[in-house]
C-alpha cells in the first residue's frame, strides 16, 4: 500500500507519498480500506516533531479515517467485511489501508458519503467527551468556542445548540463569523479587533461563559480564560497553539469556584475511547442522521497531496480539510 511518511520535522515539504508494507489486523482489530483521512492540527505538531505517535501506534499521520472494512482480526464481532464506516484512529490515516480497534469504528451516518464521513470521527468525540462528558454543558448555558470556524469549532457550535445552550465564538474574520451566525452561534467575536473578555460580558449582562472550549493554551489566554469564566465555569483545554506554559491567578479562579481542565483524546487507551465512540454512536448520530448536525468540509484533496492539506490549515480554511484516498477519486 501507500502512505504519507515524514522524512524529518519540518514544513509540508516533509510529506512524502511512498510504498509501505501493509497493516495487519490482530486480535479485536479490524482493517479498514481507507478512502478519506481528515487533517487536524495534532498532524501538523507529529510533522513539526512536536508531538510523537504514543507507543504501539503507527507512525504515520491521521487521527482519523472513512472506508470499508476490509478484514476482521480474532475476536471480532458486530462488524463485517464490506461494512462502511468511519473511525477514530491513534495514527495511520493518511494511508490505503489502517487497522482500528473494533471499538473505535462508528457506522457512516445515513446521509453522509463515505468520503465526507472521514469529517466526523476526531471532531465530534473531541467534543462530546469534552463539552458533555468532561465540562457537562447544560441547556441554557453560555458556551465560549476559542477558534470556532474550524473542524472542532463548526462541531461544538450545532452540538451545543441541539441542546439549546447559547454559543459564543471568537475567529478572524467577518466571512467565518458569519458562517458561525448559520450554524448557530449568537456571540461573534473577531479576536483581531476585539477582545473576547470584554465582548462575552458585554453578551451576558456580565456573568460571561459558563463552559469555553480551548484551543490555545498557553500564553495570556490562560489567564483571560478565567476572567471570561462565569460563576462555576469550566474551561477544557484542548490545544496549545497559545504556547505550553500561562500564569494561572489561582484566586480569581478560586472567586468564581470555576475549573480548569486539560484534556488529550489521542494518549486514551483504547477502552476509554470505546466509550466515547459508544455515546457519540448514541447521543450525536441520530443528529447527523436527522439533518440537524452536519460535518463541514472546506475542501477535499488528493491523499498524495496531504502537503497542501497542511498548508490550507494555516488560517484560511472553515471547518475540514480531507485527503482523499486514490480509489476514491
Amino acid at each position: 500500500m501507500h502512505a504519507i511518511t515524514v522524512t524529518g520535522p519540518g514544513g509540508p515539504e516533509k510529506l512524502d507519498w511512498t510504498e509501505v508494507p501493509d497493516p495487519v489486523p490482530g486480535p479485536g482489530e479490524v482493517l479498514v480500506d481507507v478512502a478519506a483521512a481528515g487533517v487536524n492540527r495534532a498532524d501538523i505538531m507529529q510533522r513539526q516533531g512536536a508531538y510523537d505517535p504514543p507507543p504501539g501506534a503507527s507512525p504515520y499521520l491521521g487521527l482519523e479515517c472513512s472506508g470499508t472494512v476490509s478484514a476482521l482480526g480474532p475476536g471480532v464481532s458486530g462488524w463485517s467485511v464490506g461494512d462502511e464506516v468511519c473511525a477514530l484512529l491513534t495514527g495511520g490515516g493518511y494511508a490505503e489501508k489502517v487497522v482500528v480497534p473494533a471499538g473505535q469504528l462508528l457506522p457512516v451516518p445515513h446521509g453522509v458519503g463515505l468520503v465526507q464521513a472521514a469529517a466526523l470521527p476526531e471532531v465530534v468525540c473531541t467534543v462530546w467527551s469534552n463539552v458533555f462528558m468532561v465540562a457537562h454543558l447544560r441547556p441554557g448555558e453560555v458556551l465560549l468556542v476559542q477558534g470556532g470556524s474550524g473542524g472542532i469549532g463548526t462541531m461544538a457550535i450545532q452540538l451545543a445548540g441541539s441542546i439549546g445552550a447559547r454559543v459564543a465564538v471568537t475567529a478572524g474574520s467577518r466571512e467565518k463569523l458569519d458562517f458561525c451566525a448559520e450554524l448557530g452561534a449568537e456571540i461573534l467575536i473577531d479576536y483581531h479587533t476585539q477582545d473576547f473578555v470584554t465582548e462575552l460580558r458585554r453578551a451576558t449582562d456580565g456573568a460571561g461563559a459558563d463552559v469555553i472550549l480551548d484551543n490555545m493554551g498557553g500564553g495570556d489566554y490562560l489567564d483571560r480564560n478565567v476572567q471570561a469564566l462565569a460563576t462555576n465555569g469550566r474551561l477544557v483545554i484542548i490545544g496549545l497553539q497559545g504556547g505550553t506554559t500561562g500564569e494561572l491567578d489561582i484566586g480569581a479562579l478560586l472567586a468564581k469556584e470555576g475549573a480548569v481542565m486539560a484534556t488529550s483524546l489521542r494518549a486514551r487507551p483504547p477502552r476509554e475511547k470505546a466509550e466515547i465512540v459508544a455515546g457519540v454512536r448514541e447521543h450525536v448520530w441520530p443528529l447527523i442522521e436527522a439533518g440537524r448536525v452536519r460535518p463541514v468540509i472546506d475542501r477535499e484533496l488528493p491523499m498524495s497531496d496531504a502537503a497542501d492539506g497542511h498548508r490550507a490549515m494555516d488560517g484560511g480554511h472553515i471547518g475540514k480539510v480531507l485527503l482523499v484516498a486514490p480509489r476514491q477519486r
